[in-house]
């Protein structure tokens, strides 16, 4: 995870979408507390986010308001989660200073973007990721295991990134494709090499932490 994580709140009263989103936020070394609602505004402002993500028309409270009110009480970015997706919403939205407006039905990897990418440019996001000894400054390009430097091509990077942020789980290769490289290719060879390099790379300054589980993908589990 980030050495120091950014806070963010997610108000959503469908539950299931609620908790896929905040798992995923928590997979990012990110600081999240969801809010079925905005009954409790207060709560939501106690917890000084760096970034609000918000579904517009909720029972008890509006979502245009409460961003406006963000906005005025701690200048908060804030994308809007909605299934509203007329024009007049969308201006309304981004009048208020919305820095972002993400249409439902959405998929995490989208959302996960935009909110880095917002995080990014209003300069709350911290660049350094972690897992176990190994620590990555994407922005920077560099990459360390047990304090040693990682001699990384960009690709191994992005690699290795992604298997960071989706520690523990074990992933295709079909999903590092369209993640990683953003293709689906036909020879997953691709993968298999770029694996190979990487995880010679990383036992080189310890234990094995890149493992490949049989017919499924790999699964990064650092000590």
């Amino acid at each position: 995870m980030g050495r120091k994580s950014a806070r963010v709140a997610v108000v959503e009263d469908e539950e299931p979408v609620r908790l896929a989103v905040e798992r995923a936020l928590r997979r990012e070394g990110v600081s999240v507390v969801g809010f079925a609602d905005y009954a409790e505004p207060e709560l939501i402002l106690a917890f000084a986010p760096d970034l609000a993500v918000l579904d517009v028309g909720l029972p008890g409270g509006d979502g245009f308001e409460f961003a406006g009110r963000l906005r005025a009480d701690r200048d908060v970015p804030v994308i809007f989660l909605t299934a509203r997706d007329t024009v007049e919403d969308r201006l309304r939205g981004f009048a208020l200073g919305a820095d972002d407006y993400l249409v439902k039905p959405f998929s995490l990897e989208e959302l996960l973007a935009r909110l880095r990418a917002v995080l990014r440019r209003t300069g709350r996001l911290d660049t350094v990721i972690e897992a176990g000894d190994v620590i990555i400054n994407e922005p920077a390009g560099l990459a360390t295991r047990d304090s040693s430097p990682l001699d990384l091509t960009p690709t191994e990077l992005r690699l290795l990134a992604y298997l960071v942020r989706y520690r523990g789980l074990v992933l295709s290769k079909t999903q590092l494709l369209t993640q990683v490289w953003g293709y689906e290719a036909d020879d997953p060879n691709v993968v298999e090499v770029h694996v190979s390099a990487l995880r010679r790379k990383l036992e080189a300054h310890g234990p094995r932490i890149l493992h490949t589980v049989r017919g499924l993908g790999y699964r990064l589990a650092p000590r």
